[in-house]
């Protein structure tokens, strides 16, 4: 895990240098399709890097995105209506079965495919309109890292293709070096604190908000601590009730028109005695601020926080007593129905 996280900086490179062309024409076949509606189909990771190209997609170029879950294909073999639309497919291995019937489904009910994958040999790039390959290399480790970040970022680049949008394009282009910068951060001053709990939240709003269930899924996976995710909206209702003294939250904030609401739910949840670490770009340097590298673009921070996080999950497993490469009840691919 730990050297696939290191990795993550030529990975990305190596994607938008291999797939600038592909992505760059099929942004043009969006504008030309001009969906009234984006369906996705992930599990996992691979979903939280699907639910970030939503806030993107609604956000900045207005379509919105549903994910549909896979069992309507696979189990229900339920009829969809999807005339003008587009289905994108997220999967590191484009095995799972229930992942290959739906764009199968999707496709016959009249929706364009694109499928977004590791292993471009897999039933799921084989039978869709268009492929994203995400050249992230063979992931070894069973907590996807660099696949899930190079998901993301492929569907970034995507929306900065499609809206013609110059500064989202460039800002993707230095990612590779915004992430080595990031790598050089360290959270050690969380771990303490983390080391000891049983359950934490990781917050987030717009594109942060995937990225805090990413980091949530990770602390299951490899840290064996029960964690959630919430918008730092939805935070304030019932899950304030858990917040008692020292309650750890990870709180993840980009610069753009979530940040003073975010920044009232952080001053909120420290004020009833959680122990909230703020997750930023340009953190003050106060003793529960984490910073990372800036991208240069606010819909790009999250992912820059999400790949400071996997640093330190994978430091905080170690800390738990846990091997976040061997997770006892976990396998790398999970083929379900």
């Amino acid at each position: 895990m730990a050297a696939e996280i290191a990795e993550t900086p030529s990975v990305v490179a190596r994607l938008v240098s291999e797939q600038g062309k592909a992505i760059g024409a099929l942004g043009k076949r969006f504008r030309t399709l001009d969906p009234s509606v984006i369906v996705t189909c992930a599990r996992g990771s691979s979903d939280h890097a699907a639910a970030y190209f939503k806030y993107l997609s609604e956000i900045l170029v207005g379509v919105p995105v549903a994910s549909i879950g896979p069992s309507v294909a696979s189990l229900y073999k339920a009829p969809l209506r999807l005339r003008n639309a587009i289905v994108i497919s997220v999967s590191q291995s484009g095995q799972s079965p229930d992942i290959v019937a739906l764009q199968a489904a999707a496709r016959k009910a009249g929706a364009f495919s694109v499928a977004v994958v590791n292993q471009t040999g897999s039933p799921l790039a084989a039978t869709a309109d268009a492929v994203i390959a995400l050249h992230a290399g063979t992931e070894r480790s069973v907590a996807a890292t660099k696949s899930c970040i190079a998901s993301a970022v492929a569907l970034a680049a995507l929306v900065a293709e499609w809206r013609d949008d110059a500064a989202l394009r460039d800002a993707v282009a230095h990612l590779p070096e915004a992430f080595e910068a990031t790598l050089a951060r360290r959270w050690d001053n969380a771990l303490p604190v983390f080391q000891a709990a049983p359950s934490a939240y990781l917050v987030g709003r717009g594109p942060a908000f995937p990225v805090a269930a990413e980091a949530a899924l990770k602390l299951k996976e490899t840290c064996m601590l029960h964690a959630e995710a919430f918008s730092g909206a939805e935070v304030m209702h019932g899950p304030m009730q858990l917040l008692q003294d020292g309650f750890p939250v990870i709180a993840f904030s980009q610069s753009d028109r979530s940040r003073q609401a975010m920044r009232a739910s952080i001053d909120r949840l420290r004020a009833l005695q959680g122990r909230v670490f703020a997750v930023t770009a340009d953190a003050a340097g106060g003793a529960d601020d984490l910073a990372v590298g800036a991208t240069g673009h606010p819909a790009l921070d999250p992912l820059a926080m999400l790949l400071s996080f996997y640093a330190f999950a994978e430091k905080l497993a170690r800390a738990r007593g846990h091997d976040p490469d061997r997770p006892s009840r976990l396998r790398k691919v999970t083929e379900t129905m």
